[in-house]
């Protein structure tokens, strides 16, 4: 007969306890199992209803981002209000942004082809938290909210541009336009080019075939290599029959750049000898048979032919006494200069931008277009140069040059030339 110990009936107790344990889990464990069956069965049902899956896909489709962008580059005829007006925003808020653009002086006279590109927050009730606004091909300012969202900060920021020097020579074959243009330099230098040359060249009847030009200019490029705008330029020499018209920019005080000829002798003069590049001289200054009126009569100016929409320049500094309809000149523009000298544009197209009575302008600066208004007989301008209140032959007259270098002035410029002269080898090698 075996008799139980306590020691055997607590082992036995514990064995019997861990098989209760084991037994009250896998009733939980198949209860719970059943449970999430049942659920999935409901879940699944749920998903078959069509309305179920119509909320579901509408509710997908309606989700936005936070942050959206705007963009618009600017076209003809824009103006600040247009561009604000294209963005759903509040009346107050449009307004904030127009009176934060105007304040911005570089901002207040917009461009084509400006771009401006807005970032909008989409779970603020003023949307705009920051907008860009081009101020050139190589800057732009950056408005970005500040902390109390009260006002917009400023920030200009210059594009990641490497500026590069090019240098560039042909023989003419054809024109000076159409030769550079083959050397796919860029029609700004070209215009630069013409308008520094325009004070002693008459690019219609002193360039002949197989004269040459060299240029130093300055190009500025992208990440991609590509040329984003143009500088200023450095070196230029037109070949002339053998004799070299030479400038060279120089710094001569602070901030003061000009243009000198291998002696330190300013380019510019009061005038520029013809105010149109590309043009051809079609009558000349005398007593002619007017060609409309039909009767001889005195032709107090020069007629340059071009097609309509040549840029017409200023041809010196001065003040816009009259842009507008001038009875037989058509559409006209009327500068004075200084005391002496005044000039007169005639039979334009149209006018520059800005061109109007009182406005000061710059030489070079472009202050019309050739057109064929008024008594004309084809697309022309009609030039005229007032000397002493006499009107005068603009292709004859000696007019007085600009700043001779002397002293301080005249050594620096030597040193500089003589860094041209060998930028110029070193590029020309190669």
């Amino acid at each position: 007969m075996k008799y139980f110990t306590f020691s055997t009936i607590r082992e036995y107790s514990i064995f019997f306890f861990l098989i209760l344990i084991i037994i009250i889990v896998l009733i939980i464990y198949s209860i719970n199992s059943d449970y999430k069956k049942e659920n999935f069965k409901k879940i699944s049902s749920s998903l078959d209803n069509t309305y179920l899956k119509k909320t579901i896909k509408e509710i997908t489709n309606n989700l936005k981002p936070r942050f959206t962008y705007f963009e618009y580059s600017t076209k003809s005829g824009d103006n600040h209000q247009d561009i604000i007006d294209k963005l759903n925003i509040s009346k107050k808020e449009k307004k904030k942004i127009i009176d934060t653009i105007l304040k911005e002086k570089k901002l207040k006279i917009l461009n084509i082809n400006q771009k401006f590109i807005f970032k909008l927050d989409n779970l603020s009730e003023e949307k705009i938290i920051e907008f860009r606004v081009e101020t050139g091909k190589k800057n732009e300012i950056v408005f970005s909210k500040s902390a109390n969202k009260n006002k917009f900060l400023t920030k200009i920021i210059t594009k990641n541009f490497k500026k590069k020097i090019v240098y560039k020579e042909t023989i003419i074959k054809d024109s000076l336009y159409n030769s550079a243009i083959s050397l796919k330099i860029s029609p700004n230098i070209i215009l630069e080019f013409a308008r520094l040359y325009g004070f002693q060249i008459d690019f219609q009847r002193d360039i002949w075939k197989d004269d040459s030009f060299q240029i130093i200019y300055e190009e500025f490029v992208n990440e991609n290599k590509e040329v984003i705008d143009t500088g200023e330029i450095i070196f230029a020499n037109l070949n002339l029959q053998n004799i070299d018209y030479q400038l060279y920019k120089f710094e001569y005080s602070k901030n003061k750049i000009d243009y000198f000829d291998e002696n330190g002798k300013s380019v510019k003069k009061t005038l520029m000898k013809t105010p149109i590049n590309g043009a051809r001289l079609s009558s000349s200054y005398g007593k002619r048979k007017h060609p409309i009126l039909g009767y001889t009569r005195m032709h107090t100016g020069t007629d340059f032919a071009a097609p309509t929409g040549t840029p017409i320049m200023a041809s010196g500094d001065g003040k816009v006494l009259k842009a507008g309809w001038c009875g037989g000149g058509g559409n006209c523009v009327k500068i004075k200069h200084n005391s002496t000298y005044q000039t007169v544009y005639a039979h334009m197209s149209k006018f520059g931008r800005g061109i109007k009575k009182g406005v000061r302008v710059k030489q070079g600066q472009i202050i019309g277009y050739v057109g064929s208004t008024g008594l004309s007989t084809g697309p022309h301008l009609h030039y005229e140069v007032i000397e002493n209140g006499k009107k005068v032959n603009s292709q004859k007259l000696k007019l007085p040059s600009g700043k001779v270098l002397k002293g301080s002035e005249r050594k620096n410029f030597e040193v500089a030339k003589i860094k041209i002269d060998v930028l110029k080898s070193n590029l020309v090698s190669n």
